[in-house]
């Protein structure tokens, strides 16, 4: 967008501060002062705000139909200019509010001054930013659900698909690739619940608030806050100004989110390594090393992997800078927004990438499978049916099973390799109905509980999460 010089840009005076001020600022005040430079994005929201108040201001007769209709008009004009990138913004003017206004007047002259009646920058700012993080929530929910329903296409192809469950990176027991998947399709809705509820937290009104201590005007905020769709108007105009806790509570919802991006990330770096081989990641979402020819790197994981650091440093930013302010509102709140508007951005770009490695990715069944029975994985399934056929408590069974996993070790075989005297040395009550739990097919079949990872127990809670991410 063009950076020609305008009227509103005199010698670096902002005419808009009024009388109080008969010189500029200094070069470094000017540029410290200065938000226009990120707060442009809030362009639309300001505009909505400023056309509800306008609207608001005619039907309660505090401006005339006629003043009202003209910027009205303005507005309209303005949104073009902006979306067609026509628009000049001027650091001189500060912020998206004022430079929206100081064109206003350009366009219609004094009847612009009027639109500012019973309102300030303070719940302007609060309202356009309040409608900002409203409209990146919706945005991140929307693609929190497309990363769910890839996740469940996935977990519907390889609901029996075994693989090795992990605890501390050891191999535990086996489970289905398709049951692991599906643990990120409730992490995920998690995520998407809490930015639901911050929605409805947030969605009241600041506009109206003014200053700090509302309006001698007979103004109308019910009629204000319907026209921006928000359920009600704040109750408090010192709190509507004030506080940044909307967009602390957006930055925490992200960051929790990050980190479950982060989690998954890392186990697909670690599933695509040749140590691993679960799966391959297509050209799309891997590259090549400049001097290793045979290499493919998982980039984009790693990528998202390093992001978390960035959403979760939004929020801790953020946080410092809300901690010590006296109300009401504080220079200092201006630095509420670049963090959030870095947070909305690197959590869809993360999460359009992570989608698209869970679309592509190819699933190696049988080194998954190869590597389900390493471990001894089904020594529980061991221990479980000593105590369910001959009444062994279970610390007792734990015992045994682990002299059988010993014997196991010493002769380099799997459980299920073990014929049944050497089973019976360790506990001659031990029939050759015990080896028909030992295989891992056996083990992840028997896993029924509900929430647990038997095909279909899987294949149900596909069914019904799917209910619920359409």
């Amino acid at each position: 967008m063009s950076k020609k010089p305008t009227s509103r840009q005199q010698d670096g005076v902002n005419k808009l501060w009024g009388g109080r001020f008969a010189g500029g600022p200094a070069e470094i005040m000017a540029r410290i002062n200065a938000s226009i430079g990120f707060d442009q994005r809030l362009y639309a929201q300001d505009i909505a705000g400023s056309r509800a108040h306008c609207e608001m201001l005619i039907a309660r007769g505090i401006i005339s139909a006629r003043d009202g209709a003209q910027i009205l008009t303005g507005l309209d004009r303005i949104l073009h200019e902006i979306t067609e990138g026509k628009f000049t913004f001027s650091e001189a003017l500060e912020d998206i509010h004022m430079n929206i206004e100081g064109r206003l007047a350009e366009l219609i002259g004094p009847a612009a001054g009027r639109l500012h009646t019973a309102r300030s920058r303070n719940d302007q700012v609060a309202t356009s930013f309040r409608l900002w993080v409203r409209d990146a929530i919706d945005a991140l929910r929307a693609a929190l659900r497309d990363l769910q329903r890839a996740l469940l296409i996935r977990a519907n192809e390889h609901a029996a698909t075994l693989m090795p469950g992990f605890t501390h990176l050891q191999s535990a027991q086996p489970v289905t690739f398709g049951h692991h998947l599906l643990a990120y399709v409730e992490m995920f809705g998690r995520d998407h619940a809490r930015l639901t509820d911050a929605r409805r937290r947030m969605n009241e009104s600041p506009l109206g608030a003014a200053a700090l201590a509302g309006t001698s005007f007979p103004i109308d905020r019910g009629m204000t806050a319907k026209a921006l769709g928000f359920a009600r108007p704040m109750r408090n105009s010192l709190d509507a100004v004030s506080d940044r806790d909307f967009a602390l509570e957006f930055l925490s919802s992200c960051a929790i989110a990050a980190t479950h991006l982060s989690r998954l990330a890392e186990e697909i770096v670690l599933w695509s390594s040749a140590q691993f081989g679960f799966i391959t990641l297509t050209d799309a979402f891997s590259t090549g090393s400049s001097i290793m020819p045979q290499k493919r790197n998982p980039d984009a994981a790693e990528l998202i992997r390093g992001k978390t650091g960035r959403v979760s440093g939004a929020f801790q930013a953020l946080l410092m800078v809300m901690k010590g302010l006296p109300m009401t509102y504080s220079k200092d709140m201006q630095e509420d927004k670049e963090q959030v508007f870095d947070a909305a951005d690197t959590m869809n770009l993360s999460i359009a990438a992570m989608t698209g490695m869970i679309r592509t990715m190819i699933i190696r069944n049988d080194a998954m499978l190869a590597a389900a029975g390493k471990g001894y994985s089904t020594a529980t399934d061991l221990a479980d049916w000593l105590v369910r056929e001959l009444d062994i408590p279970f610390r007792q069974a734990h015992h045994i099973t682990g002299e059988v996993v010993k014997r196991a070790e010493a002769k380099g075989a799997s459980l299920d390799q073990l014929g049944l005297k050497e089973l019976q040395a360790v506990e001659p009550r031990i029939t050759e109905a015990a080896r028909t739990v030992l295989s891992v097919q056996a083990s992840v079949a028997s896993r029924t509980s509900l929430g647990g990872t038997a095909p279909r127990r899987v294949r149900a809670a596909i069914a019904a999460a799917r209910k619920v991410t359409g």
